[in-house]
Formats: structure tokens, sequence, C-alpha cells
């Protein structure tokens, strides 16, 4: 595919981040968003009209048949990711998918061998790789000017309903592990540039109605000594979302999104690290840049396998000490 070729894109999935990347993509020359889907076609239509897409469809096997789309992003259900990236790679659509790539070890693998025999791109959607706050620190430890001590981080929501991030009812249930943790377990390894080589986990009570812990503590070391905790709870009720701070040889500083701060909570500008602030926005540029020039690309499947196979041991440990 050429760099003039228009990448025609189907975005499945009509709720918070779904959105999300249909204003993204709205901002990246030569993508058209081709067609949505959500969980009905009746809404799917009303999401089509709120974003000017042209064609609203009723479920991800009639885009799967379409001629007139080169990739699917998908922002559907946790336990909806594996086999839908599965049937897109096995249609011969790209495919990006939100995180997490699945709540399973194994099927994080079977997806990982779909791409490796298919040569389609196929990335997840680990955005903390492309936040311009995150990509500040990498610059820095990609120069030789800093190594990262410790990574502090705090992942807070007031959750005790089974809401999404716009407030609205869930027909799915979230999950700290495979879902939040997922984020910050790849980050860590990613920022460190080795490999994580020893995790833990302790969690709270399991919810009686979401079957969920709403509280998890987890530890990480990296195999060059830099260590990481992380705190995770959807009982917080003050500021929400993920909160980093990077302990380092030569400062220390605190990425919230998109935004940088010194340790001392000085503001740092990031507004010349890429072409944009928004880093699902830069997440979706990279994905058609990999379509485009036919490589693979940042947050593929394979490199973020690792992130799956820490969490599935954590999820061992968790289950054989439950509530300890």
């Amino acid at each position: 595919m050429t760099d003039e070729q228009t990448v025609r894109i189907a975005l499945v999935g009509g709720g918070a981040f779904g959105a999300k990347h249909a204003a993204a993509l709205r901002r990246i020359k030569g993508v058209e968003v081709a067609a949505v889907v959500s969980s009905s076609l009746e809404k799917a239509r009303r999401f089509a009209e709120e974003q000017a897409v042209g064609r609203a469809v009723a479920t991800l096997e009639e885009v799967l048949a379409m001629d007139d789309v080169d990739a699917v992003i998908l922002a559907t259900p946790t336990q909806m990711h594996a086999g839908q990236t599965l049937a897109c790679l096995e249609a011969g659509k790209h495919v990006q998918v939100e995180i997490p790539l699945a709540d399973s070890l194994a099927d994080a693998e079977a997806c990982d061998a779909a791409q490796r025999r298919t040569g389609l791109v196929a990335m997840v959607g680990h955005t903390r790789r492309f936040n311009p706050s995150h990509q500040w620190v990498r610059q820095r430890i990609q120069a030789g000017d800093y190594r990262i001590q410790q990574m502090d981080v705090q992942t807070y929501f007031f959750r005790r309903e089974n809401l999404n991030a716009l407030g609205q009812a869930r027909s799915w249930t979230d999950h700290l592990l495979w879902h939040h943790a997922a984020h910050t377990v790849d980050l860590f390894a990613y920022q460190a540039g080795a490999p994580i080589v020893r995790a833990n986990a302790i969690q709270g009570p399991i919810h009686p109605e979401l079957g969920i812990a709403m509280d998890m503590s987890i530890q990480l070391r990296a195999e060059n000594g830099a260590i990481c905790t992380l705190s995770l709870s959807f009982n917080n009720d003050g500021p929400l979302g993920t909160f980093f701070r990077y302990i380092g040889d030569t400062g220390t500083y605190l990425a919230r999104y998109d935004d940088l701060f010194t340790g001392n909570d000085v503001p740092i500008d990031v507004s010349g690290v890429d072409v944009s602030m928004d880093g699902i926005e830069l997440q979706d540029r990279e994905f058609v840049a990999a379509i485009r020039e036919g490589r693979e690309p940042n947050a593929s499947i394979a490199q973020v396998l690792n992130c799956y196979k820490t969490l599935a041991a954590l999820e061992e440990q968790l289950a054989a000490a439950p509530g300890a």
C-alpha cells in the first residue's frame, strides 16, 4: 500500500473508547472510517450518526466480508478481544485491538500464532507507549541520559457498579489484572528495556456481585534491577485514572496520561514530542503507518506477548491464595 492510498478502517464498538478512536481517525490524513459496528444495529446507527460515519452494520462478520475494508479497530468488551482478533486475521484484515489482547495466555498465544501465519499488521492498544509524557521519558532513556530505578504507579477508579468511562451501564465486567494492570506491566518492561523476571501480587476481597477483586497490589522486578510497585483500586473516591512516578538516576517525573511533571510537580512541555498530544491518535497513526509501510507496529502482538505471560503468572498466584 502506498502513502497516497486511503486506509479504510471499520470501527467495532460504539462505547467510550470507540468514540475516542473515531475522533482520532478523523484527524489522520488518508483514513476513512468505512463502517461502524456496535452491540445492536440501532446502537451502531446512532453511533454512526454521532461520529459522521456513512455506514452502520450489525455484526463484525458483515464487516469482514466487505472488500472495501482494509483494517479493523476493536473497541469491544475484553472477553471478545481474542476471538474477534482471530476472526479479523483469518479474514485477511489488519487489526488493532484495544487492551487487553486477551484474558488468558492461551488466547493471547493463539492470536500471536495467527499473526505470524498471516503476516498481517496486528497491534494491541497499549496506549502508554504512545502518550507524549511516556515518550519524553523514553527518549531520555534511549539517549543514555536516564535510567529507571523504580516506577511507582497508581491505577484508581471509583467503580462499585458496572459502569464505563462515560458512566454508562456496561454489559461486561472490567478487570484490574487483565485490563488495567496490563498497561503498567507492559510499560515497565518497555521503559526499563529489560524483561520482567519476578512478579508478585495480592488482592482484596472478591466483590459479591461483580465477581472481581476491587483492590490489588503488584510488585515487578526487571532483569536489570529496576523495580515497579503498582496499586490498583475500584474503590478510590478521588482523581480517576493512572498516575506514574518515574524514579531514576538523574531525576523524578510524574506522568498523568499525556502530561508530564517533575517530581516537584513543575510542568514539562511535551508538545514537541510528537505530531499530537493525544495518545490514542498517536496509537492510531502508528497502526495506519504500519499498514502503509508493510512493517511491524510498535505494540504489535509479538512485542506485548511477554506482558500477558506475566499477567498469567500473577493470575496463578492469586488463584493459589484467593483474597490473600
